[in-house]
């Protein structure tokens, strides 16, 4: 049977993300609990916080331990559990019951990420980070089997798209859209603050994300000014301004004030979207699927 924890994640064991049989968890001091380094999942007191603190003071206790390994300095690193911690600490728990893992940095990283990514509500910028997060840790590990290998040619072949594609394979994500999420990490914060307030879409933000640091500020300000927020052929038109050197204030200015042609938009009927989609799916993942398909659709030539 499948039990929904730390806000919705689904899963049908601790052994499904971790190997093996669950392990017998033990209570630890939660001061001696600490978040993963560079967490990128963000712990809000909010609705869905109410409901984890209503659900643990109505049994008295935490349900499902938390995942931890040890940290050579003292205390543990936590894996999976930081909303279960927030949520002992809003109860005044003292203690909360965890399963400690002997895991590499790498593997530690990958197990986090893995298993909060199966929640059912994740921020672009909560999956921007974790998949790039994910993807050095695979690419260290790659490293390691490489030292083995003689022939340097093969070394290689695994290419970043191929490394990406790994990322994404376990969420039905193509790397390429694995990629586009990872471009997000260099937007600064107010426009990514946008994305995730779904105030601007990922195309456009992903063409902003090639921007310098400089540019992006004036882009900010000029937005303010302006108070527009760039189409995807805005973005586009701004990103080849910094390839032919001609980024100002006043060439931004003059491209977010004009209307662009019309984007094509295209609308699928709520009835073909019931037939390949369950009624609980969100709008995003629905459009990342569409995109993990017709990337491979444009990889094989535009054929079926």
């Amino acid at each position: 049977m499948s039990r929904y924890i730390e806000g919705g994640v689904k899963i049908n064991s601790l052994g499904e993300f971790f190997g093996g049989q669950d392990d017998k968890p033990v209570n630890v001091d939660i001061r001696e609990l600490h978040s993963f380094k560079n967490h990128p999942f963000k712990v809000k007191d909010d609705e869905d916080m109410e409901k984890l603190v209503s659900s643990i003071r109505e049994h008295g206790k935490v349900l499902e331990p938390g995942i931890v390994r040890i940290i050579p300095s003292g205390g543990y690193e936590i894996i999976s559990g930081h909303r279960r911690k927030r949520a002992c600490e809003i109860i005044g728990l003292k203690e909360m019951p965890v399963i400690i893992k002997k895991l590499t940095d790498d593997e530690a990283a990958i197990a986090m990420v893995d298993y909060n990514l199966k929640r059912e509500v994740i921020l672009p910028s909560e999956k921007a980070f974790a998949y790039k997060m994910k993807l050095e840790a695979l690419s260290h590990q790659g490293k390691l089997k490489e030292e083995a290998s003689e022939d340097e040619a093969s070394r290689r072949t695994v290419g970043k798209l191929e490394s990406a594609d790994l990322v994404g394979q376990i969420f039905g994500e193509s790397g390429r859209q694995v990629q586009r999420y990872i471009r997000l990490t260099a937007l600064p914060v107010e426009l990514l603050d946008m994305v995730d307030d779904k105030k601007m879409k990922l195309y456009p933000a992903v063409e902003l994300s090639y921007l310098n640091e400089k540019q992006q500020k004036i882009l900010i300000n000029v937005m303010t000014e302006d108070d527009a927020v760039p189409s995807l052929t805005q973005a586009q038109q701004l990103r080849k301004l910094t390839q032919e050197k001609a980024f100002t204030k006043e060439s931004v200015h003059a491209i977010l004030s004009v209307s662009t042609e019309k984007e094509r938009k295209v609308t699928i009927k709520q009835n073909i979207i019931s037939r390949y989609f369950p009624p609980d799916i969100t709008e995003e993942e629905i459009e990342s699927i569409i995109c993990t398909l017709l990337d491979e659709w444009q990889k094989n030539g535009g054929k079926s």
